[in-house]
């Protein structure tokens, strides 16, 4: 009887992905097909990049763009995170195509059927890409939790919470009222 081999999936495959209600990703070769977020993924998401998008385009700083877009990590490796932001002297890895390298910075906002995959294997693949900041919004926790690349990989750098302050490392002097998320 003979066996079935797996399939695996190159980055590229992304793009011929069906436009549907779906996000897909390849991580490591392996299909991920993710269905809409929720209302309270979306707000959050949205409340985060106003906050970033009127720091970061004034200053000329970078740029800055939420999913769907894609970002080749390696041949294998193609995600969409849901916010993610480019510096200005790394530019030369966006293309017509989205984002083909690391990012200085990827922020996944939790929802119950990503949570695993963004604490887990994304999170880890993001390290090993050489993404320098990770960010992890949950909605449910009312959390932002911080992570910044070491040589180990990422090291937690805050756990910002209800009724405090997050002042992010990557953007001195930005001051993001936590609970303006979820309001």
């Amino acid at each position: 009887m003979a066996v079935r081999g797996r399939v695996r999936f190159k980055a590229d495959d992304i793009w011929e992905a069906p436009d549907d209600e779906y996000r897909y990703e390849v991580i490591d070769g392996e299909l991920f097909m993710t269905p809409s977020p929720s209302w309270k993924h979306q707000e959050a998401l949205m409340k985060l990049s106003a906050y970033l998008a009127l720091w970061v385009f004034p200053r000329q700083l970078g740029r800055l763009v939420q999913a769907p877009l894609g970002v080749v990590l390696d041949a294998e490796t193609a995600v969409q995170p849901d916010l993610l932001y480019v510096s200005r002297e790394r530019g030369g890895i966006i293309s017509e195509r989205g984002v083909e390298g690391a990012p200085d910075l990827v922020v996944e906002v939790l929802s119950p059927r990503t949570v695993a995959r963004d604490r887990g294997i994304k999170m880890r693949r993001y390290a090993a890409a050489g993404i320098a900041h990770y960010w992890i919004v949950d909605p449910e926790a009312r959390t932002v939790e911080s992570y910044r690349l070491t040589e180990q990989g990422y090291e937690r750098t805050g756990v910002h919470g209800p009724s405090s302050i997050f002042e992010p490392a990557l953007f001195p002097g930005l001051a993001i009222p936590v609970d303006d998320l979820w309001s």
